[in-house]
């Protein structure tokens, strides 16, 4: 009579699947709370675009914020903009942060930079 051995057994423990598990909800959090600002800074980088199209300084600060307004961006303004021409073109800059609370004293701290195309 031939006595068959069993293979050995494979996967994942149930405590290796609740720390993946909460590994990834903790993942998730965070991603949820980073993409409504990621989609700010894409709205902010359309409003420059339109915004370079001013004639002076002045005019590129009001484009901006009424495409802000439309847009409801509120972690930057007209005024926080670098306006600067280079050669012909009139070339929109900005830069700010978000800070995000994650727990106790525990921040995420996102720095976003850009310019006009």
């Amino acid at each position: 009579m031939a006595v068959q051995f069993r293979s050995r057994q494979r996967g994942m423990s149930l405590v290796g699947l609740i720390f993946v598990g909460g590994s990834l909800a903790c993942l998730g959090l965070v991603a949820a709370q980073v993409f409504p600002t990621f989609m700010e800074f894409k709205a902010i980088e359309k409003a420059a675009n339109k915004a370079k199209e001013g004639s002076s300084v002045a005019d590129v600060r009001a484009i901006f914020d009424r495409a802000s307004a439309v847009d409801d961006i509120k972690s930057i303004q007209g005024k926080d903009l670098e306006v600067t021409k280079a050669g012909d073109k009139i070339v929109v800059k900005f830069a700010y942060e978000r800070e995000i609370h994650l727990a106790g004293p525990g921040y995420l701290t996102l720095k976003y930079a850009g310019q006009s195309k």
